[in-house]
C-alpha cells in the first residue's frame, strides 16, 4: 500500500527559540520512501539534521522571533500487515542480552523502574516469561488506564499513570514500559505515524502516535498498550528509552504551538494514476 502521510505544525513566540525535533521518518524506514521527505519552514530558516544515538534524524533550526510554520509531507510504500504476532518468544537471560539492548532494562526519565519494580513483581511474578508476560503487561495498563487528552502534560511519568489511572498513548507505552523493565523484558518507546486506515471507522483527529517495542527470541517486536490489538501501517519516526529521547519537538525558551495538523492515509492519487 501507498501511504501519504505529513504534518503541518505552528509555533508563536516573543524571541528566537532555538530548537530540536525529531520530525523525520525513522532511517529504518527510509528505503520505502517513494517521493522525497523535506520538511519545510515559513519563514524560510537554517536548518540541518544530525543522527543520534538512538539512529534518530535530528533536525535543528531557529524559531524566529513572531513563529514559523514547519510542515512535511510524503508517500512511503507500506505492506500493510498487522504487527508480528509471536506466542512463542522467548525472553532472553539478562547475560545474553546484546550490548546495545541492555540500556533498555535500565530507569529512565518518564519511566522510573525503581518506584514500580516491587509493584510488577507483585502483579506478574507468576506469569509466564516471554510473549505471555509482555501481553499480560499489556492486557493490564490497557484495561486499567482510561484514555483522555485533556489528562496529558509533559511531566507525567510512568508512576503518575499509575496512581492517577488515565493518559495518553506515550502514558500509556512509558507504564508498559516501565513494568516490562522490572520484569527484566527490554522495552523502548516508539513514536511515529499510526492512521485509522485499519479501522472501522475514523477514531477523531488524526494525531502522531505512541507504542512501543521489546526485545524477545533476538529481535524486537511492537506492543501497543493503548489499542491491545495488531495494528496496521505504523511508520515510525523516532525511538528511544523513553519519549524524551524521541520528543518531538524541543524548544528552548518558551514557543507556543499555534497550529497542529497530523494526515495519514491511503494515496488515491498515486492508486488512481497506476
Amino acid at each position: 500500500m501507498l501511504i501519504r502521510a505529513g504534518y503541518d505544525i505552528g509555533f508563536t513566540c516573543e524571541q528566537r527559540v532555538p530548537t530540536l525535533a525529531h520530525l523525520s521518518v525513522h532511517p529504518s524506514r527510509h528505503k520505502d520512501l517513494r517521493t522525497p521527505q523535506r520538511l519545510f519552514t515559513t519563514p524560510d530558516v537554517p536548518i540541518y539534521d544530525y543522527v543520534d544515538g538512538f539512529g534518530n534524524i535530528c533536525t535543528r533550526f531557529t524559531i524566529p522571533e513572531g513563529g514559523i510554520t514547519i510542515s512535511c509531507g510524503f508517500v512511503i510504500e507500506d505492506a500493510f500487515e498487522p504487527d508480528a504476532f509471536a506466542p512463542d518468544a522467548l525472553q532472553s537471560s539478562i547475560e545474553d542480552l546484546p550490548d546495545d539492548v541492555l540500556i533498555y532494562l535500565l530507569g529512565s526519565r518518564y519511566c522510573e523502574t525503581d518506584h514500580l519494580v516491587e509493584i510488577a513483581w507483585g502483579l506478574f511474578g507468576n506469569a509466564p516469561a516471554g510473549w505471555p508476560l509482555v501481553q499480560a503487561i499489556v492486557d493490564y495498563v490497557h484495561e486499567h488506564i482510561r484514555f483522555d487528552y485533556l489528562e496529558a502534560r509533559a511531566t507525567k511519568s510512568a508512576w503518575d499513570v499509575f496512581q492517577e489511572r488515565n493518559g495518553v498513548c506515550r502514558d500509556f507505552a512509558h507504564l508498559a514500559i516501565t513494568l516490562c523493565r522490572c520484569m527484566n523484558v527490554p522495552a523502548r518507546y516508539c513514536t511515529g505515524y499510526l492512521g485509522d486506515m485499519d479501522l472501522p471507522a475514523p477514531v477523531g483527529d488524526m494525531d502522531f502516535s505512541a507504542w512501543f517495542e521489546v526485545w524477545l527470541g533476538g529481535r524486537w517486536y511492537v506492543f501497543d498498550a493503548r489499542h491491545n490489538r495488531p495494528r496496521r501501517g505504523r511508520i515510525l519516526m523516532a525511538q528511544g528509552r523513553d519519549a524524551a529521547d524521541a520528543t518531538l519537538t524541543m524548544g528552548f525558551g518558551t514557543a507556543t504551538l499555534s497550529r497542529f495538523e497530523v494526515y495519514t492515509d491511503e494515496d488515491q492519487l498515486k492508486l488512481a494514476s497506476s
